[in-house]
């Protein structure tokens, strides 16, 4: 018998679409009145949050990470429902955390309980069949949607309403759930993980575009005031070079700056050595990540700035 905990934090999965479509949150969360048909599952369910995705914070992703800590030897696997605009966020946050050696799922709905053709129930007995299936374990945070497994990493939301909305750009997902089995064809990546007691820090995400520079848009990040700064760039890793040199008056007064890219698919690496190029702009101390997308590069790096790493240290974690 295996014991899974369920942590239940809000989104559409929870939530019932009034006559005129509008989608609010219930009082009365219907994943709690689903019937689970799985054997040998032991279910601990907890209704942990009730929150729409776009009000989760990073203060709730550390709630999650210590409850799920605290109960460490208690539990043979998690799953957490969760809304779907900040989910993948969520799933990176806590897989770059202490978390123990055990299969964590997420999982969540685009259309609400009560609509037609809702996903949350199928979603949710996904993820159960998931986080307590043996070729799991050794997997790291898993995304479960719409019959694919998904690694934390690298799983994007890429349509504002699509039930298949969840893709893993570049790589594709690591799994696919069958009728009768789950196959996985590909393995997680190791990753570093860290025990963070907070979380604290501003770090903005700048979009990079044609013509950028001289307006004002990155001369207002003052150092002060921020920890560091995400920025969108251009193909594969390069700016206006106007931009690039509003960009250099930060990396000269210390900030960290992390490059990724704006393409949905590909790596921003420094291949152009013109003005506001990638070469350029890595030699002026502009850190490249590999495969991140601006959400979870900031979250990368506000993660490495608690925990202290500095210098060279959190170059090669950036950049690593």
């Amino acid at each position: 018998m295996k014991k899974i905990l369920v942590l239940h934090t809000g989104g559409t999965i929870s939530m019932q679409a009034d006559r005129d479509g509008q989608v609010h949150a219930s009082s009365q969360n219907p994943m709690n009145h689903v019937g689970v048909d799985l054997a040998d599952l032991d279910l601990t369910v907890l209704d942990f949050l009730n929150l729409p995705s776009p009000h989760i914070t990073t203060h709730e992703m550390l709630l999650l990470y210590r409850k799920i800590k605290e109960t460490q030897g208690q539990f043979d696997g998690v799953v957490i429902t969760h809304g779907t605009d900040t989910l993948e966020e969520t799933a990176y946050f806590l897989d770059t955390m202490a978390v123990p050696d055990i299969p964590i799922v997420l999982t969540g709905a685009m259309r609400s309980s009560n609509e037609l053709g809702s996903d949350g129930v199928y979603n949710y007995l996904s993820a159960l069949r998931v986080v307590s299936h043996p070729r799991s374990q050794d997997k790291g945070v898993l995304v479960v949607m719409n019959d694919e497994i998904h690694a934390a990493k690298y799983v994007t939301k890429t349509h504002t309403t699509n039930v298949s909305t969840f893709q893993t750009p570049t790589h594709g997902p690591l799994g696919i759930i069958m009728k009768q089995d789950i196959l996985y064809f590909k393995t997680a990546e190791p990753r570093v993980r860290f025990d963070l007691e907070k979380i604290e820090g501003t770090v903005p995400i700048v979009k990079a575009y044609a013509g950028m520079g001289g307006d004002g848009i990155i001369s207002f990040l003052n150092p002060s005031n921020i920890q560091g700064v995400v920025i969108e760039a251009l193909g594969a890793g390069n700016l206006p070079p106007k931009a690039a040199e509003e960009l250099r008056h930060l990396t000269e007064q210390g900030l960290p700056v992390v490059l990724v890219s704006r393409c949905f698919n590909g790596i921003a690496e420094p291949v152009y050595a013109y003005e506001g190029g990638g070469v350029k702009l890595q030699e002026e101390g502009v850190m490249f990540v590999k495969e991140l997308n601006a959400q979870k590069a900031r979250l990368k790096l506000l993660i490495a700035i608690n925990a202290g790493l500095k210098g060279q240290d959190l170059k090669d974690y950036i950049e690593g």
